[in-house]
């Protein structure tokens, strides 16, 4: 599809610069939002009607929030080709609603290796779920889009104020964007384990 109408978003991000206002503007849109953690938080201050991922995937964030989203009631809603029958079926045999959006950016782990930490500590601050999902919906760009960072909010809320919906051919830039940022942060975090003293 051209135009991609985006109905339903998952947001997870550490930069929470205009998180608020652009999570709003998709409210408005008709958009259901869910999200994570310190994300969750900060949509429900803002007043902000926002699901939970542990209401979506019927299970607690365990393991002091290593294990949120990796579920499959979220990857098969990120994965799911939406011009393909079958993946359809298959989402709505196991009541699993599908994604359009993924707004995820990453831990800081820069700034964590930069603190001096231990390496023990300093991993806790590696992400997996974020690039897990940020993958996910970069590889189904056709019918998902990917938002790695808040300076592309401005251009998606004008897409979808002229459009209706986000163009295929801002999905694949992104698309694009996100697997050479998430190569990036992958190539850090071996350099620091490389380096770091045991």
């Amino acid at each position: 599809m051209d135009f991609l109408p985006i109905r339903r978003a998952i947001l997870s991000v550490t930069d929470k610069s205009g998180l608020a206002d652009f999570a709003s503007f998709l409210s408005g849109q008709g958009c259901a939002l869910v999200s994570t953690g310190g994300t969750h938080k900060k949509l429900v201050a803002a007043g902000i009607k926002v699901q939970g991922v542990s209401d979506v995937t019927g299970f607690p964030e365990i393991l002091g929030g290593r294990v949120k989203t990796l579920h499959p009631r979220i990857h098969a809603g990120i994965l799911a080709d939406k011009d393909n029958p079958g993946h359809l079926l298959t989402l709505e045999e196991l009541r699993i609603e599908p994604f359009d959006m993924v707004c995820v950016n990453l831990y800081n782990f820069a700034d964590a290796a930069s603190k001096g930490l231990d390496l023990k500590n300093a991993v806790e601050e590696i992400d997996i779920g974020g690039p897990c999902m940020l993958r996910a919906a970069a590889k189904n760009f056709h019918t998902t889009l990917v938002v790695p960072d808040p300076v592309y909010y401005p251009r998606i809320q004008a897409e979808i104020t002229t459009h209706g919906g986000v163009s295929l051919s801002l999905r694949r830039e992104l698309a694009a964007e996100t697997f050479a940022r998430v190569s990036a942060y992958d190539d850090m975090i071996a350099r620091y384990l490389a380096t770091a003293p045991l």
